[in-house]
């Protein structure tokens, strides 16, 4: 289909309003109603879990399963059915095994992307060799980025130490080990190859279609900008394009044509969205090019300061607010008033989430509210 084409079939779609949307998207993420699946499915069906902090996993998987203990997910990467690696939008996610081995390649060129950033600091340096020496020196021992620093300037004395560190995490599929990522325990980042950590050989990238299906089953109705922004990958058209035959099309309310799998749910925008408490870089948060599905348009940006991402409320299904947990008290801080239903809801929610997450532990719930822009 040609450009234009597109661009008059997305005239004559559907429109999904911002609330059509946002239902959508929360049956998708298990964020209508938890959902009684194991941590490994839901890890899988979520195409993984933001996870530059040890923490947010959990936090993720506790808003979303029924049962859900965070010892489920400590077994998991302790038994190396899943484990940390940077792939998506190059951020590290916890992925179950198989997506470590697959998705990891699918991701490369933004690797190789992120990779040029650095080639000043990598003249002389020959990366097929590069790579091979830091495979050799992980596998044999898992390392931190100090120590594949310090080794591989052996080698190339006058290259850029960090440059040759990080061309050996974007040239090798590094997996971060274990005790790293399990809930109550501490460790420091030590990395090795996901082929060695997890026992098998990397898969082949899957068909770019694929992924297509397995991001609107957990992210739809979305568009290709959507789709790009989520992966950090570029030229994903001629895939959706592959695919429209097989998918509905809708528009949203800025006129982008967004695609979707016939039998996803697309709840009624009646339906109720209970409170849920959600991690600092929840996928929920950074996985569209417009997140108005989510975020109201009085609200933007107010959940990031600079590089930092902040604990986010849902309340009716959007950003409401942000959370924090100190000491002895859970706090949360709302953008705008809440109503006594409100407030009793998120109560509620906040003493469930403390309970799966912090059991025996005493904690006040506090409200307070966040000063505008």
């Amino acid at each position: 289909m040609t450009k234009s084409s597109a661009r008059s079939s997305a005239t004559q779609a559907p429109l999904l309003d911002a609330l059509a949307l946002n239902r959508a998207t929360l049956a998708r993420q298990l964020l209508l109603r938890r959902a009684a699946l194991s941590p490994l499915d839901a890890v899988a069906r979520l195409l993984g879990l933001q996870a530059q902090n040890v923490k947010p996993p959990y936090y993720a998987l506790a808003a979303r399963l029924d049962g859900f203990a965070p010892e489920g997910l400590s077994a998991l990467m302790a038994g190396r059915e899943a484990a940390r690696i940077v792939t998506l939008r190059s951020t590290l996610h916890t992925h179950t095994a198989d997506d470590c081995l697959t998705l990891r390649p699918l991701v490369q060129p933004a690797r190789d992307r992120e990779l040029g950033t650095f080639r000043g600091g990598l003249a002389g340096v020959d990366l097929d060799l590069l790579a091979r020496l830091a495979r050799e020196l992980v596998e044999a021992e898992p390392r931190t980025m100090a120590q594949l620093r310090q080794a591989l300037s052996g080698r190339w004395p006058d290259a850029d130490p960090r440059a040759l560190a990080v061309a050996a995490r974007c040239t090798l599929p590094l997996v971060q080990v274990t005790p790293r990522g399990l809930w109550g325990r501490s460790g420091q980042v030590a990395l090795t190859t996901a082929e060695h950590w997890l026992g098998r050989p990397a898969g082949q990238a899957p068909a770019p279609e694929t992924v297509v299906l397995r991001y609107l089953a957990a992210f739809g109705p979305a568009s290709v900008r959507d789709m790009q922004a989520w992966a950090g990958l570029t030229r994903l058209r001629d895939a959706f394009e592959r695919l429209r035959p097989r998918l509905l099309t809708f528009r949203d309310p800025n006129g982008a044509e967004l695609f979707d799998l016939p039998d996803a749910p697309r709840p009624d925008p009646a339906t109720p969205a209970p409170p849920r408490f959600l991690p600092e870089f929840d996928n929920l948060l950074l996985s569209h090019a417009d997140r108005g599905r989510v975020v109201p348009p009085a609200f933007q940006g107010r959940n990031w300061r600079g590089n930092q991402a902040f604990r986010t409320l849902l309340v009716d299904g959007f950003l409401a607010g942000l959370w924090k947990l100190g000491t002895d008290a859970l706090v949360i801080e709302s953008f705008a008033e809440l109503t006594r239903a409100q407030r009793e809801e998120v109560t509620a929610e906040g003493e469930r989430m403390l309970a799966v997450l912090h059991p025996g532990t005493s904690y006040d719930i506090r409200f307070g509210s966040v000063a505008g822009p």
